[in-house]
């Protein structure tokens, strides 16, 4: 029983250690981008940010569906988040050269398409558990049975040690 609950926390761990890397690359590569294209000072540097993310989101497919497991909604619509993504990166290549007022009316768009108020400040706009998409309903069930292992571990040593 001490091995089967060394096991099972190890299979904890790594699931734990797998998932969290999976959302610092997400991070990385995409609200990363797309948070420094909001805060962008300058078209340019917004175009460039905004590019990078597009990029990273086309390079995984995520320009369809929708990220929620059991039903559709709004809020986990890819296909529509990532229209707005392309809508931006559009209107920032024709503001190119364009007069410091209209450059300057864009970025505040950008900001207000790519960002969205929350009662802890201001988080990028982006739908949720987009990091696991098409896998969602994958990453819930082990996440399912790693927490059970995990609980069951935990139990186990517990027990061994006398303390339950």
């Amino acid at each position: 029983m001490k091995y089967l609950s060394i096991l099972f926390a190890a299979i904890w761990v790594a699931a734990t250690i797998w998932f969290i890397s999976m959302r610092i690359e997400f991070n990385q590569n995409c609200t990363g981008f797309l948070e420094q294209a909001a805060d962008a000072n300058t078209v340019e540097l917004a175009l460039d940010r905004l590019n990078k993310a597009v990029s990273y989101v086309e390079e995984n497919n995520w320009t369809h569906g929708y990220t929620s497991i059991m039903w559709k909604t709004e809020d986990e619509n890819i296909g529509f988040w990532y229209s707005n993504l392309k809508a931006s990166q559009q209107e920032l290549t024709e503001a190119l050269g364009s007069s410091q007022l209209e450059q300057t009316n864009v970025l505040m768009k950008l900001r207000e398409t790519l960002t969205e108020p929350t009662d802890s400040g201001v988080a990028i706009t982006c739908p949720s558990g987009l990091w696991k998409y098409p896998n969602n309903a994958l990453y819930a069930v082990i996440a399912w049975v790693v927490n059970i292992l995990g609980f069951v571990a935990i139990v186990f040593l517990l027990t061994i040690l006398g303390r339950y």
